[in-house]
């Protein structure tokens, strides 16, 4: 997320000025003064010594309850599925990168699996990106190990290309986040180490990325529909997974952003779904 963090040091050059020198620890840690939290969830925003703009980190939910029926959420950041209640070592799926139509401003779309981040204030996750700058989508592969930055793969990305992604907690404190573009022909194994992982939740998840420098969500790329395949949690089928939740896309009204299908057999073993692209914002 190199090219976000340049765009956000100038927002935040524009907006507070000489703000950025003044030297407060809140200056320091891109922190604003009272701010404790990303939309009520009480997450530490930015968290010390991250980026500020960037895939992944925890579920933004909606409403006091988080559920609009029972099996069911509402989010202005995920959308998908998620077991929510049990312990996961590992989550896998497949998908197609989809092509982002971009018109003009700037829009952002990640697709990824993980565990945590739905009930707990660590996310372990994988997947690839589409970018809106004005007219032209940009494409890249990246992991992340949340409450730490996220971190770009340098290997081509383009649109149409087949991912499948696996993250496994291995013991201790490590988790292997596997990524594999199979079109391009490249993969990469990660070992990260995350303290306090509770590994209470596994998902599959389409993501308007966060933040602003004031800790909005930044707008959804038009990414058409994404297909994930394969969808599983500890090896078995995902909707199998304790206290399945689907995920839909919402703005501040609780407006669809996306839509989201039902799980389907993938005929072997693992669930499909897709999400479909409603509205930017």
């Amino acid at each position: 997320m190199l090219r976000r963090w340049c765009v956000l040091l100038a927002m935040l050059a524009v907006t507070v000025g000489t703000a950025l020198t003044a030297g407060t620890a809140s200056a320091a840690t891109g922190a604003l003064p009272g701010q404790t939290g990303l939309g009520g969830n009480g997450w530490p925003w930015p968290p010390a010594g991250t980026q500020s703009w960037s895939p992944g980190g925890p579920v933004n939910l909606v409403g006091q309850t988080f559920a609009k029926t029972s099996g069911e959420a509402e989010s202005t950041n995920w959308s998908g599925y998620a077991g929510t209640t049990g312990t996961y070592t590992s989550v896998s799926a497949s998908w197609t990168q989809p092509t982002g139509t971009c018109t003009s401003g700037d829009q952002y779309a990640a697709f990824w699996v993980g565990l945590d981040g739905y009930s707990s204030s660590t996310v372990e996750q994988t997947g690839s990106e589409v970018d809106c700058v004005g007219r032209t989508a940009e494409y890249y592969a990246w992991y992340e190990a949340y409450p730490k930055a996220s971190v770009d793969y340098n290997n081509t990305v383009k649109a149409g290309d087949q991912f499948t992604a696996t993250v496994t907690y291995t013991s201790g404190t490590s988790f292997t986040l596997y990524i594999d573009d199979i079109t391009e022909g490249w993969s990469h194994s990660t070992v990260v180490s995350v303290s306090g992982a509770k590994r209470t939740s596994a998902e599959v998840i389409a993501e308007a990325p966060c933040c602003t420098f004031l800790g909005g969500i930044l707008p959804l790329t038009n990414f058409g529909t994404v297909s994930f395949t394969g969808s599983t949690a500890n090896g078995a089928d995902l909707g199998a997974a304790g206290g399945l939740t689907e995920i839909i896309m919402v703005d501040n009204s609780r407006r669809d952003k996306d839509t989201v299908s039902a799980l389907t057999p993938s005929g072997v073993t693992g669930q499909d779904f897709s999400a479909t692209w409603v509205a930017s914002s």
